[in-house]
């Protein structure tokens, strides 16, 4: 009796004790930061945030405007404190962050946000802005010896060294979808990591091998600086792929509309002030390389990085989020219309398996945020006076960058043109002995032009062919009015005839393929 009675004394100091210690605990835990919050709080003053946003974003210059000191003033203004946050590129990492709500918006390149969605199964956030598109900080160069231009990676042996998972990758890829390089081998893709290294590798290589070199700047200045080396392209030639974008997480859209708008419309003011100032802008980016890694850059250095970037306007916004009439928006592409050419990018050159958007790329961008800003008569230089000079101006919106214009050339100057590559085109098919193009290649050359909207810079070689059988003169005439019959269908949908040259090649060989129609871009000598 005596020994129960003990061991029920045990086990109830026993729980006593779990008790006391489940109090401690609690109050260690919950109490006494509480009571610590509260001293704090007493003691202390209220805070000038109302809302804290976190933004993961990485080192690239573009992003220079939304780490600027001004856009977080605008911001302070308003209450909200953001925290802008390095995480070194890792896009997939950035994507989980919004779908767990850690980051409530962020930044990608559309492709890169299109293949974290793509990996993730989802997309847990939607596009709000569009931040900028380089126009030359991306480039492919090679040793001339080796490589005269992008159609001699149509080889076996061929192979372009990039940095895996970026906007230089994208860039090659965008090449290979749009260029003819049936030859160039599944495996072409030699990873460095990052530019530096890509750079120690071109160097290194010496013009050895049928290589190319994907780069940014400053490395493709420091590049081409090296004897024998030459530029293949750089991204000022194309239009609509290599383009960064803000996102918003969609519950956190949801729920605090005003908030995204606050953030967007205080993005627009300080980008606005910087395009007002190229001073300003310059010593921006000056001060941005400094903080992100690329110290002590040389004047013509940080001119090459702003050049390589254009920065995009609220009116442009409007444009590229359908909210313009055509007349105004001036030919610029619907995001819709962006975000499908990017994943057929990626699908045709093995990214993905195939397309995650399945047709519904309108899912991925919110129109709304910006439709309010221009339904309330949003103006950048309005509400506060940013920089002396500016804030009370004008009701017009700050003007669309002027597009590439391409001149009318005499025989002469088209002779100087330079091969660029051949476009990626189903051979085309003619009724038996005439230049009149079948339906389907028809539909074949609408799509040509849509292509070529993507490089609007360069210029069109179209040849005409003919089988080796019969009459030769009359092959060469037959030759060349398909290459008429085709220029036609391209004038038709908005290709430039200033850009568009035809010829007639010398009739050979006696397949299909020899009475079809060739499309090479060639291109003024950098």
């Amino acid at each position: 009796m005596g020994n129960r009675r003990a061991k029920g004394i045990l086990l109830a100091a026993l729980i006593w004790l779990i008790i006391a210690g489940l109090l401690a605990v609690a109050a260690k835990v919950l109490i006494l930061p509480y009571l610590k919050k509260e001293l704090d709080e007493e003691t202390g003053s209220e805070s000038i945030y109302q809302q804290e946003v976190t933004i993961p974003a990485d080192s690239f210059t573009g992003y220079c405007v939304l780490r600027s000191p001004l856009f977080k003033k605008l911001l302070r203004e308003e209450g909200v404190k953001v925290r802008i946050v390095d995480d070194n590129a890792a896009y997939e990492d950035r994507m989980k962050s919004l779908d767990r709500g850690d980051a409530q918006m962020a930044v990608f390149t559309i492709d890169s946000f299109i293949q974290a969605g793509a990996k993730l199964g989802k997309f847990p956030a939607t596009v709000v802005l569009v931040i900028d598109e380089t126009k030359g900080a991306d480039a492919i160069v090679a040793y001339k010896e080796s490589v005269k231009s992008l159609q001699d990676l149509d080889h076996t042996d061929a192979s372009i060294v990039l940095t895996p998972d970026s906007p230089s990758e994208f860039l090659a890829r965008t090449v290979i979808a749009h260029f003819n390089l049936p030859n160039l081998p599944a495996g072409w893709r030699q990873g460095e990591n990052g530019a530096a290294q890509v750079y120690r590798r071109f160097t290194a290589d010496k013009g050895k091998g049928r290589k190319a070199y994907v780069l940014w700047e400053p490395y493709v200045s420091m590049a081409l600086e090296t004897p024998g080396a030459h530029l293949l392209l750089d991204s000022s030639k194309l239009r609509g792929y290599i383009v960064d974008v803000l996102v918003a997480e969609r519950r956190f859209l949801r729920d605090h509309p005003d908030l995204v708008r606050a953030i967007v419309g205080a993005y627009l003011r300080a980008a606005y002030a910087y395009s007002q100032s190229p001073a300003m802008l310059y010593e921006r980016v000056r001060e941005d390389t400094n903080e992100t890694g690329s110290k002590d850059l040389s004047n013509s250095q940080i001119e090459r990085l702003v050049n390589g970037i254009e920065w995009k306007n609220t009116l442009e916004n409007f444009a590229y989020f359908g909210l313009l009439p055509a007349e105004t928006a001036k030919g610029t592409q619907h995001l819709e219309e962006i975000f499908s050419n990017i994943s057929d990018v990626l699908v045709k050159t093995g990214a993905l398996p195939e397309d995650p958007l399945q047709g519904k790329a309108h899912t991925l961008f919110y129109d709304g945020t910006l439709r309010q800003l221009q339904e309330e008569g949003f103006h950048p230089a309005k509400k506060v006076n940013i920089i002396q000079g500016i804030g009370a101006g004008t009701d017009e919106l700050e003007p669309m960058h002027a597009g590439p214009s391409v001149q009318a050339l005499t025989e002469t100057q088209w002779a100087e043109l330079v091969p660029v590559a051949r476009m990626r085109v189903q051979p085309l098919s003619f009724a038996r002995g005439t230049a009149r193009v079948h339906i389907q290649s028809q539909r074949e050359l609408d799509s040509l032009a849509q292509k070529l909207a993507s490089w609007p810079e360069y210029y069109l070689l179209i040849t005409g062919h003919a089988r080796a059988q019969g009459d030769p003169k009359a092959n060469l005439k037959l030759a060349k009015d398909r290459a008429e019959a085709a220029a036609s269908r391209l004038r038709q949908k908005g290709v430039g005839s200033n850009r568009i040259k035809t010829e007639a090649a010398p009739a050979s060989g006696k397949t299909g393929e020899a009475q079809s129609v060739t499309f090479e871009l060639r291109q003024q000598p950098y």
